[in-house]
């Protein structure tokens, strides 16, 4: 097998992340750990010490109430920093977090408490609340329920005000009480146990152990080498879900680098924070960058004229300057500076003005759309990693990009290619394991020697990045014998146009390729008052009522619409080989959403999913 290393060598790693909060929290007691917003409006700023004290307090509530040491304690929320500090009391109380994320419904809620054993739930609020109350008789191990916004009934719930007092009282009694329990802790011992939402069937259960998460972020402080890609100066924007390993591996980092977090989960807020917290950098999942280059492209061209000409020239000058530095040469010069201050600052400043760095992970990144953002000056570092190698397993260095490719490993993971083409990840950020799953564990550690099976399809180049063509399981066939990769197809229509939200390419044992276009809501009302048609929803929520839902689907029936993506397709068919074209797609009537289950909480398409929904569109497509 081909395998490749890291050119870097793995800084020192902690023993775990109590361990790690501990050590910051003593070295950087008067530093800006995080901010959170204010119902005025505002920031509030809280310390590496107020940050501790906080989850100190709710760890020895957890104590109180009788958690031990790898015990499971689930987490039902939205991304805020109630939720991280819930986390790390959590770690300090040698507890392993169970994420549950919020659109979860509840059968699944149900199956993930009771397969993890969760013995206490912290819940966001009351919505949170009923699901758990809704299937407790199936829930005997659930001994409380903790509600973060909202009060106790005087029994089974109580309030994170109450858990803090259960907390003080253990703390009057028994000082050492968490700082005990913290020193007890094993690297091996259990962390975090994460459900994949998948694409297909019931989730699984990743056991993600304390070493798992110090490796990670001892390795991620050493991207760079001499000339790290973060420091404890940088401030980050953190809105991913925390339910899903890539926020869990960014608070890691954070941990170990010690840099200050702007929490704010609310995704239509992304916009408005930016300006305000500005950030030196922030990570997302290609649909964010999708929707902000169309929205940067149909401002900067929708006029015509000069200002058209003046857009499209920057991106030329910022192109090939972007080739130079790339290339290891000096890039800059009249141009590149008049590019930049007609065009590029300005898109900066809806960034904040300080961004230094994107990371893009969870899906694939048009490369179109990583080569646009690094000529305006605004590099995306695209990753790659599962749940199942904690998160992150590689990562482009600003010093070896080359767009298309998710870097080099991580030091001290390896990576290999094995005789059929799927990459194999082995290194101290693998799991444990899957909870109650052994056939599921033998089959990805079926290569033996720690070697963990991704199920993705790839190549390592001469410079030893890896580039992803596929996963495994989505390559298709034609009934003429003819394999598609449709993600691949998929990736690039999104890049020719911000009106697709999702394309889904069918063509599994059929003559030729179909595809189901989905329409993004916030791009369909920006069609809507350019092409005179009624759009009312608000932007980023998409149409609620049965009013707006009409509206959406008048736009998606609507002839113009289906001759502008068909312009499109067939723009995207000219870079397609003649098997893999598009010879006729359908438009749906709604958008995906998590909460109709077509899509996974990291904004993934749930293939099978989608086309079992809408098998009749596809049938009648090959009527």
């Amino acid at each position: 097998m081909e395998i490749t290393k890291s050119r870097e060598t793995l800084p020192q790693q902690n023993t775990t992340v109590a361990q790690m909060f501990i050590d910051r929290a003593a070295k950087s007691p008067d530093r800006e750990a995080f901010r959170k917003p204010t119902a005025e409006g505002g920031w509030k700023s809280y310390t590496w010490k107020e940050s501790f004290d906080e989850a100190t307090l709710i760890a020895a509530g957890l104590l109180a109430l009788g958690i031990k040491t790898e015990e499971r304690v689930g987490i039902a929320s939205n991304t805020r920093l109630e939720w991280v500090l819930a986390d790390l009391g959590i770690m300090l109380a040698g507890g392993a977090t169970t994420t549950v994320y919020p659109s979860t419904g509840e059968e699944d809620v149900a199956y993930i408490l009771s397969d993890a054993d969760v013995v206490v739930l912290i819940a966001e609020d009351d919505t949170q609340v009923q699901k758990a109350r809704n299937v407790r008789n199936d829930l005997p191990d659930l001994r409380k329920v903790v509600v973060i916004d909202g009060d106790g009934d005087g029994d089974w719930v109580i309030s994170i005000a109450e858990l803090e007092e259960l907390g003080k009282k253990l703390l009057t009694e028994t000082p050492d009480a968490v700082s005990e329990r913290s020193a007890s802790i094993s690297p091996d011992n259990l962390a975090t146990l994460i459900y994949t939402s998948g694409t297909t069937g019931k989730p699984k259960g990743v056991e993600l152990t304390h070493s798992n998460w110090t490796y990670e972020g001892a390795a991620i402080a050493g991207v760079g080498g001499d000339n790290p890609i973060l420091t404890e100066d940088d401030v980050q924007f953190l809105w991913l879900p925390l339910a899903h390993s890539f926020g869990k591996v960014l608070a890691c980092a954070q941990l170990q680098i010690g840099f200050c977090t702007a929490v704010d989960g609310r995704v239509p807020k992304i916009v408005e924070n930016l300006p305000v917290v500005k950030p030196t950098f922030m990570a997302g999942v290609p649909r964010i960058f999708e929707k902000v280059y169309a929205g940067a492209i149909k401002n900067g061209t929708a006029e015509g004229g000069l200002k058209a000409k003046i857009f499209t020239w920057a991106f030329e000058v910022g192109k090939r300057e972007a080739a130079k530095r790339n290339a290891g040469g000096k890039a800059g010069g009249f141009q590149y500076n008049l590019a930049n201050k007609l065009v590029f600052s300005k898109i900066h400043e809806k960034m904040g003005g300080n961004i230094r760095y994107f990371i893009s992970g969870s899906a694939a990144l048009s490369g179109t759309i990583a080569e646009w953002f690094d000529a305006a000056g605004l590099t995306i570092l695209e990753g790659y990693g599962l749940t199942e190698t904690s998160a992150a397993t590689c990562i482009v260095r600003p010093d070896n990009v080359q767009f298309g490719t998710v870097g080099e490993p991580l030091a001290g993971t390896e990576i290999a290619i094995a005789d059929d083409g799927e990459i194999l990840v082995r290194g101290p950020g693998v799991m444990r394991g899957y909870r109650n799953l052994p056939e599921a564990n033998a089959e990805v550690f079926e290569h033996g020697d720690g070697w963990f099976s991704t199920g993705d399809i790839g190549m390592i180049d001469e410079k030893g990045r890896i580039k992803i063509t596929d996963r495994k399981k989505d390559l298709v066939k034609t009934s003429g014998g003819k394999y598609i990769a449709p993600s691949a197809i998929e990736g690039k229509f999104k890049a020719l146009t911000g009106l697709a939200q999702a394309l889904v390419v069918h063509a599994n044992n059929r003559n030729f390729a179909s595809a189901l276009v989905a329409i993004d809501p916030d791009s369909a009302l920006v069609w809507a008052s350019e092409n005179g048609k009624t759009a009312t929803w608000q932007t980023g929520l998409g149409p609620q009522t049965d009013e707006e839902k009409a509206e959406f689907k008048a736009i998606a029936d609507s002839p113009e619409l289906k001759a502008e993506v068909q312009a499109k397709i067939d723009v995207l068919n000219t870079e397609l080989n003649k098997w893999e074209t598009i010879k006729k797609f359908e438009i749906l009537e709604a958008p995906l959403s998590i909460d109709t289950g077509e899509l996974t909480p990291s904004l993934k398409v749930k293939r099978k999913v989608v086309e079992d929904k809408y098998r009749d569109i596809l049938d009648a497509m090959y009527a």
